[in-house]
């Protein structure tokens, strides 16, 4: 997933403390494999590495992003190299 939060919306979250607050939310709910976060076009970026294991937990972890950051959300599919063979022997 990655969540790209505007410069003024960060820059509230930030002295508020709900930005630091709500990233932890979804970290705890999401129990990622990483969590990078940096600067991307100028903008904060969050990226959460983590398995999603039922498509209707999508509300719960892009809305915190959403409303208390102003945040857009990215979520992307990927496979790791045990799921790739697994597709890939399912050609066959």
């Amino acid at each position: 997933m990655r969540a790209k939060i505007p410069v003024e919306a960060g820059n509230v979250g930030l002295s508020e403390g709900t930005l630091p607050a709500t990233l932890q939310q979804v970290v705890k709910l999401v129990e990622p494999e990483a969590v990078y976060v940096g600067t991307e076009d100028g903008e904060r970026r969050v990226l959460i590495f983590f398995d999603l294991k039922d498509p209707s937990d999508i509300p719960a972890v892009t809305e915190p992003f959403f409303q208390n950051a102003n945040a857009s959300v990215d979520l992307m599919p990927v496979m790791n190299m045990d799921d790739m063979q697994a597709g890939m022997a399912k050609l066959h």
